[in-house]
């Protein structure tokens, strides 16, 4: 049984944890075993998230220090929860093809930027493009406007040179 210090650590583990994280995956890993435990968060640390296991009486206490509230419902049974301050998307498509694989993980709901998602929301947020790709299409979007104006300015220009050279001609054929 954990010591009153080790159960302080977990919970200051967490309150940083929750306090950091930008998105929080919580699952019912029942039914796993080590291996596929480690197989997990092997495949979240590659993609820059941290799994904990936790107990859910010190999560709860953990979150509502960090101000989020309701979190009773996810909180319930064995759970596991997959924490990133970056990406936000990379947790939820892991977890959830984790989830598919072994038949047994079922994921819960988690947090996002502080606010409680449900299962849905997590499936919703593993659908999105990951952030780089999200970049790209932002910036895309930026320059496409940029492009164009370049173009019609450069057709004016084009046709400003057209009519110069008319008259050009127009008043060298005038002193001829």
């Amino acid at each position: 049984m954990p010591t009153r210090e080790q159960k302080q650590a977990s919970l200051q583990e967490l309150k940083e944890k929750f306090g950091t994280s930008q998105v929080a995956v919580m699952a019912n890993y029942r039914g796993l075993n080590v291996a596929a435990m480690t197989k997990l968060r092997v495949r979240l640390r590659e993609r820059g998230a941290e799994l904990k296991v936790v107990k859910n009486t010190l999560a709860l206490i953990a979150a509502r220090e960090n101000g989020i509230e309701g979190l009773e419902e996810l909180l319930t049974g064995p759970t596991a929860i997959a924490f990133s301050g970056d990406d936000l998307v990379a947790p939820a498509k892991v977890m959830l093809e984790f989830a598919r694989e072994s038949k047994i993980m079922e994921v819960k709901g988690g947090l996002l930027e502080g606010k409680i998602i449900d299962a849905q929301g997590v499936k919703s947020l593993a659908d999105l493009p990951p952030r780089e790709v999200l970049l790209a299409q932002v910036l895309g979007g930026m320059q496409a406007p940029l492009y164009g104006f370049a173009g019609a300015l450069q057709g004016l220009l084009r046709n400003l040179v057209y009519v110069l050279e008319a008259i050009r001609k127009q008043k060298a054929g005038e002193t001829a």
